[in-house]
């Protein structure tokens, strides 16, 4: 299974197919219980509207539900106001196509049992308030055809219907409201979240990296005095000394943030990374032709090599004793494209709980706050992981 990028939505689309579902399985339980009714008033119709009215009010109904087949969320929002709408235009014209005679058993037309069912669908789709001014107006207008169709000696007062079915709908649809509004809240505070712990996670990338720096320009000090002690003034010294001080020079200027890294010192830099979490793992390294060319921002570098270190933990922490792991950096002109696999246990990616935060984070948080940067996790229960890394020029 492939898992992708990009901002976390999962409870919202999840409660959004959720009440599409639920909206869908409504209509067909209405659409059940009312076709006797329907039937038996079609004949104070005009002959054409009985038949286009319950396939239009019906037919969005069941299309919205089908439309959470659909990866994309704007579908199932567009489709729920499509049968939203229609209810309204077919009440509008049911009161233009009836002609009696009127109703005297004190029940009211078919399309008043459900307005509720249709506001749930403008839920889904709009505004909070949007969708209770569409309740509002269905209700209004279904209890207004009730008493236009109904007999003036079986009818009952109009405002207490309409506030009696105003009120009934407000709970069903002040539910769908507020359960829509938890699940936006909790993506937005993953998303909040994630770009935090990603943030710090960058910072101490960037501490650690310091100090590796830090230390790397101590050594050079070293170096220098030792290579004076030993030999005196001679070439090598001039030019030992003559490159520690320009790594002073770039500590006291601090990180550049045109700094990159050539071919050579990409190669090195995830060699260091990867070693720090296994010693004993040995990189495949290949080179496209041209690749002796390629450069890189070290930020991006850097967080490459943050994302392979991450990687290798977490096949090392869950793969298992047994699993093999290997590394191939590929390298070519105009990018770089680094994959770990291993042979463990393998996972199922939309499996991983919100709060874990190694995969969102630490891998695919670093890679996406880089331009160019990308990453793909292909995983299956009992059939090893794969951690693709990527950067390119582009």
């Amino acid at each position: 299974m492939t898992t992708a990028v990009g901002r976390c939505r999962d409870a919202g689309d999840r409660i959004l197919r959720l009440f599409a579902a639920f909206t869908c399985s409504g209509y067909l339980f209405y659409l059940c219980l009312l076709l006797p009714s329907i039937i038996g008033q079609a004949e104070r119709f005009e002959s054409w509207w009985t038949p286009v009215a319950v396939t239009a009010v019906f037919g969005t109904g069941f299309l919205f539900g089908l439309s959470t087949l659909v990866s994309d969320g704007t579908v199932v929002r567009a489709t729920g106001g499509l049968a939203a709408i229609t209810y309204l235009v077919a009440v509008a014209t049911g009161l233009w196509a009836w002609h009696g005679p009127a109703l005297t058993d004190g029940q009211g037309v078919w399309l008043s049992a459900f307005p509720g069912v249709a506001s749930l669908a403008a839920a889904a789709a709009w505004r909070p308030v949007i969708a209770f001014g569409h309740m509002i107006v269905a209700c209004a207008a279904v209890q207004y055809f009730n008493s236009v169709a109904r007999d003036p000696e079986v009818t009952s007062a109009l405002v207490p219907d309409i506030a009696f079915a105003v009120m009934f709908c407000s709970l069903v649809v002040g539910a769908a409201v507020m359960a829509l509004r938890t699940g936006r809240i909790v993506d937005s505070t993953l998303d909040a979240t994630h770009a935090t712990a990603a943030a710090a996670a960058s910072r101490y990338a960037r501490t650690v990296e310091r100090e590796r720096i830090d230390a790397m320009i101590h050594d050079g000090v070293m170096s220098t005095l030792l290579l004076a002690s030993r030999h005196g003034a001679t070439p090598s010294l001039s030019t030992q000394a003559a490159k520690t001080l320009r790594q002073f020079d770039a500590l006291r200027a601090g990180p550049a943030s045109d700094e990159r890294f050539d071919a050579t010192e990409i190669v090195t830099h995830l060699r260091i990374a990867a070693g720090d979490v296994d010693e004993g793992l040995a990189l495949d390294i290949r080179r496209a032709p041209g690749a002796e060319a390629l450069t890189m921002p070290a930020d991006a570098t850097r967080a490459i090599g943050a994302a392979l270190a991450e990687a290798l933990r977490n096949s090392i922490r869950h793969a298992g004793p047994d699993a093999d792991r290997s590394v191939t950096v590929t390298l070519a002109a105009d990018g770089l494209d680094v994959e770990v696999t291993d042979t463990g246990r393998g996972f199922d990616p939309k499996a991983v709980p919100p709060h874990r935060l190694g995969l969102a984070v630490s891998i695919t948080g670093r890679m996406i706050q880089q331009p160019g940067g990308s990453v793909q996790i292909d995983s299956r229960p009992d059939d090893g992981t794969r951690v693709r890394l990527g950067w390119s020029r582009a």
